[in-house]
């Protein structure tokens, strides 16, 4: 599946301007995140390992190397425009959030197991996400040339990235180990300055950018939600063979088909905004991932529902 070319050239075109105020918020929104991520960080998220290990390792497994592998093939039998395909490839490599959590919680899947995998994904991603991104972009051909176009310079993607993750999230870790009544208060504040800060710029860059959006056609649109509700279709497929694999019970079952297929779009979109071009496609791409899969799990959670309703009547 290729782009018509008119849109391929819109696209090649388009970049989201965010302005030098714009970038150092996305900045300071992705340092309070994973901030905020590291204070959340508890040794009992990790006992998952020993207590219910077949499906921790299978949903590791899924989301750190499974995900991101199926985006892979799903891109190069689509052959999207490469900007799309970026997108898609950088959501893959993001952890899942605590979206999943709540989603889990509400389709009574096993929360403690997602907690477990979420907890998990947030520290794998602070040191090794952005090397997992290089990684897939470079071997896509069509990214990778996207990036060679534009003069990209991986060393600074990667200590760009490694400091905006890596830092606050041990930082954190360092001062919840150490003041942890302190931490407990502000964890709350944080998260919410950061998730409010975030939603103002993406505001503030949607109103700068409409136009370019507007030119990006109603045709281009509608191909960007079909890639999307497939790309996360899979994604919850993936969680689904990590139940397969690992013979999950019907809780856990759930947890990993939710932990793999919400992903943290908030992180991707910061990411692409911040440290990679701000590609319109690949923006595009991440918030439209970022409003379905929450579509998508509460109509999983409706199932569920249904699913145990029918149970307790047979």
């Amino acid at each position: 599946m290729q782009t018509a070319p008119m849109q391929s050239s819109v696209l090649d075109d388009f970049r989201l301007e965010m302005g030098q105020s714009s970038e150092i918020g996305l900045a300071l929104a992705l340092f309070i995140i994973m901030l905020s991520v590291a204070l959340d960080l508890r040794l009992a998220h990790f006992k998952q390992i020993s207590n219910n290990p077949k499906p921790y390792f299978a949903g590791v497994v899924g989301q750190l190397i499974g995900l991101p592998l199926v985006t892979y093939l799903l891109c190069m039998v689509l052959n999207p425009h490469p900007t799309i395909a970026l997108g898609m490839l950088i959501v893959a490599c993001c952890p899942g959030g605590t979206v999943s959590n709540l989603l889990t919680m509400l389709g009574r899947g096993n929360t403690a197991l997602s907690v477990s995998l979420t907890a998990t994904s947030s520290l794998f991603a602070a040191f090794m996400a952005p090397v997992t991104i290089l990684f897939w972009v470079s071997i896509y051909e069509p990214t990778a040339s996207l990036l060679q176009e534009v003069g990209f310079n991986p060393w600074d993607f990667l200590k760009t990235t490694f400091f905006l993750l890596a830092v606050p999230l041990t930082i954190g870790m360092i001062a919840q180990a150490k003041f942890p009544k302190i931490m407990s208060r502000v964890h709350k504040p944080l998260a919410a300055i950061a998730f409010t800060l975030l939603l103002i710029i993406i505001i503030v860059a949607l109103r700068a950018n409409w136009d370019g959006f507007m030119a990006l056609g109603w045709g281009l649109f509608f191909l960007l939600i079909g890639i999307t509700i497939l790309h996360n279709l899979l994604a919850f497929g993936v969680g689904l063979l990590a139940g397969l694999v690992s013979r999950a019970k019907t809780k856990d079952f759930r947890a990993l088909i939710m932990e793999i297929g919400i992903q943290n779009s908030g992180l991707a979109i910061v990411i692409i905004l911040s440290a990679l071009e701000g590609f319109g496609g690949a923006a595009a791409v991440i918030g439209l991932w970022g409003t379905w899969h929450i579509v998508a799990g509460l109509i999983l959670i409706a199932i569920f529902r249904a699913r145990d309703r029918r149970r307790q009547h047979v």
